[in-house]
């Protein structure tokens, strides 16, 4: 052979230089790999270059439908492809084999074993005509079917023959499995429907895995006449085909006579709207598989469908009870895994702002963060629940903040002050902690605050009070951190990416510590319920919430978060325009909501074991060391801001040396595994690290007090 290819290769060259000083520069100037594979096209015959030359178009199957399911794989959402055309993608393994064999013994029961053309079909076809003077079987097989619906033409002599030659490119490239996925995923149904998934959820509205004989009739029938026959439209000239269908089906012995019989007497199915529940949670799991590079088909998310279902109706219920415009979004998350089981991005869709996706969008979170910001206080040991700290008038330079009722109590435990939601108290502890360093912390978690226009990219002490923007999904993850000890991960939407995650756990992010989550959510778990609830602790089966509420300024927002049973719940309510609804404030608007939205959790999960044991200790404000017994901000050791505790840096050529950065009082010291750092010409202090590996930064006030900082730097190749 490679002395044929030799020769062959010798007889090119001399037909090149035959053409003159052009071909033999040609034949010169191209590689070793071009020569041979010239040489081998030359070999071919004329049937295989073209193949080569005009494969088959198969890039319309890259055009189908997305289909978003549940966890367990139920079916939310399905989504047009362009034009406004449903074709869902086919599988043949997850499709009624019954209806599998039906349709090869009505349409190619030979197509097992040809290879694209049905020689005798044909014959037999093209015999029958010429007995009866008009066409009474095409002789097509489903191999040629395929090729016509993957390149549509005019029904003629030439184009059969052009259906043939790709009915036997489609049958050297594929498996007969693959050609009867092509064709039951383009096959037409009539009006906007392709594929017998769309035909099955359209006029069954179910998946084709397990049909009746009346329902294979008609699926079989539909695609030889598809607008003719549409039952919808037409349901008389349907129930005749599909009579037609069962008689031969029985007459070939796939049903019984008696079976066949009973099911041509059933009225023609109407057609039903295609599944729509999940909406925004579904376009989400297009947008995140996009991102993963998946093509449209089927997406698996993290949604649980009893529990969407039931927030669904519920935000729908609550919002027409709140007023004209009043719009809900809430989400629950499964703290083991960070999995979002439901989200609802808007009460209804007809209303003002529905169509907008709720739980992204950055709003004011009024007094929801106050339990971060206490629980940062308790990692620095500056406070505790039982610590007295001041609810009285005080003023921030030009910030005064005050109290929701413009009143003030004195002297408060931090756990009244919490569960009260007393500004003045959150404000001073905010300030003690430092509004950038918060900012910094909540970020490297996950969650960005979106600040007012005016705030010259900076943070100020207004953020206790919602004085920055936070979205629906940023609170979600950072109260599934609250129950998660601490640690905070990204939300999970997609099956896929759970199952990733659960072989290769993602880092973390320290928000507390485990200590000082617990001692908040006991805290929160003891704020007075909503009306018309009783305490969890006076009751047997009421699941106890640790749960925060929280107002914007002029009442545009309201809201409440809670945690419970291994759940993390956020609600919010509103109008999507930002207009202000005059006093509505998260306790009322909200966390009735919230205590509901628990309740349909236990209805719809199995009992958890996970998650956090929220009964109130009897300790919750025993009297704090001696230190804590009163808050002082003045004995506050330095707090780091870059690089934060457990992040990781990358170090390059370009950036070989970093600035770190720390709030404290007085002169700062700077240490990288107990070695002193230089000083940049602007007095900053400035650290090269030696190599990739794990670091100890330290900075010291000059009082002696210390903050650590564990940190990973990464390198190119690493």
């Amino acid at each position: 052979m490679l002395e044929g290819l030799a020769s062959a290769g010798d007889g090119a060259a001399r037909a090149l230089r035959r053409l003159g000083g052009r071909g033999a520069s040609l034949w010169r100037r191209i590689t070793s790999v071009q020569r041979f594979a010239l040489v081998a096209l030359a070999l071919l015959g004329p049937l295989e270059l073209a193949d080569v030359l005009l494969p088959p178009p198969l890039q319309k199957m890259r055009d189908t439908s997305a289909v978003v399911a549940d966890q367990h794989g139920a079916v939310l959402r399905i989504f047009p492809v362009s034009g406004g055309v449903w074709r869902l993608k086919a599988d043949v393994a997850r499709i009624d084999p019954n209806f599998v064999d039906a349709l090869l013994a009505y349409e190619d029961r030979r197509f097992r074993s040809h290879g694209g053309v049905d020689f005798a079909a044909m014959a037999r076809a093209a015999a029958s005509f010429v007995s009866a003077g008009h066409i009474v079987s095409g002789g097509s097989t489903i191999t040629m079917q395929t090729a016509r619906l993957l390149e549509p033409r005019p029904r003629n002599i030439g184009s059969k023959i052009v259906e043939s030659l790709r009915a036997w490119q489609l049958e050297e490239r594929l498996t007969k499995d693959e050609i009867l996925n092509i064709y039951l995923t383009l096959a037409p149904y009539g009006g906007n429907l392709e594929g017998v998934r769309a035909a099955s959820w359209a006029y069954f509205g179910k998946e084709p895995d397990n049909l009746s004989p009346d329902q294979i009739a008609m699926l079989i029938a539909l695609p030889q006449s598809p607008e003719a026959r549409r039952p919808d439209l037409h349901p008389r000239n349907a129930i005749i085909a599909r009579k037609r269908v069962l008689d031969r089906l029985a007459s070939k012995g796939v049903f019984a006579a008696d079976l066949a019989s009973e099911s041509s007497e059933y009225p023609a199915p109407k057609r039903r709207d295609f599944p729509s529940s999940a909406w925004h949670a579904s376009e989400e799991a297009v947008a995140r598989a996009g991102e993963h590079g998946r093509v449209p088909g089927d997406i698996e998310t993290t949604i649980d469908r009893p529990l969407q279902s039931e927030l669904e109706i519920l935000a729908r219920r609550s919002a027409i009870a709140a007023g004209k415009d009043v719009q809900f979004a809430i989400l629950a998350v499964d703290i083991s895994n960070n999995d979002v089981r439901a989200a609802v991005g808007s009460a209804d869709r007809k209303a003002q702002g529905g169509w907008i996706d709720l739980t992204n969008r950055p709003r004011s979170p009024g007094s929801t963060l106050k339990p971060f910001i206490y629980g940062i206080a308790f990692d620095d040991g500056v406070a505790s629940g039982g610590t007295l700290i001041a609810d009285a008038p005080r003023r921030f330079s030009t910030y005064r903040p005050e109290d929701f009722d413009r009143t003030f109590r004195g002297d408060v435990t931090v756990t009244k002050a919490l569960q009260h939601s007393l500004n003045v108290p959150a404000v001073e502890a905010l300030d003690a902690v430092g509004a950038r360093r918060f900012a910094a912390t909540l970020a490297f978690a996950g969650a960005d605050l979106a600040l007012p226009l005016n705030a010259d990219d900076d943070v100020g002490l207004p953020v206790a009070l919602g004085g920055a923007g936070l979205t629906v999904r940023d609170l979600a993850l950072l109260y599934a951190a609250l129950g998660d000890g601490g640690e905070a991960r990204p939300l999970v939407w997609l099956k896929a990416e759970a199952e990733a995650a659960s072989k290769h756990p993602p880092k973390p992010a320290h928000l507390m510590s485990p200590a000082s989550a617990r001692q908040i959510l006991k805290i929160l778990a003891g704020a007075p319920t909503p009306p018309g609830r009783m305490p969890a602790k006076l009751t047997q089966e009421a699941p106890e919430i640790a749960f925060k509420t929280g107002t914007s300024y002029g009442y545009r927002d309201a809201w409440a978060a809670g945690v419970s049973g291994g759940y993390a719940v956020v609600v919010w309510t509103g109008r999507a325009d930002g207009a202000p609804r005059s006093g509505v404030t998260g306790r009322e608007g909200a966390l009735p909501v919230l205590f509901d939205v628990f309740d349909a959790i236990g209805r719809t999960t199995p009992s958890r074991t996970s998650g956090p044991t929220l009964r109130v200790a009897e300790d919750t404000e025993t009297d704090p060391p001696q230190p804590l017994a009163h808050f002082d901000r003045q004995n506050l050791p330095p707090h780091i801001l870059f690089p934060p505790n457990g992040a990781e840096v990358w170090a390059d050529d370009e950036h070989p040396e970093f600035v770190p950065a720390a709030e404290g009082r007085g002169k700062l010291t700077w240490y990288a595994d107990g070695k002193p750092l230089g000083q940049n010409l602007a007095g900053e202090p400035v650290w090269r690290p030696s190599q990739p590996g794990f670091y100890t930064l330290a900075v010291v006030d000059h009082d002696g007090r210390t903050a650590r900082s564990r940190v990973r730097i990464k390198t190119p190749g690493e």
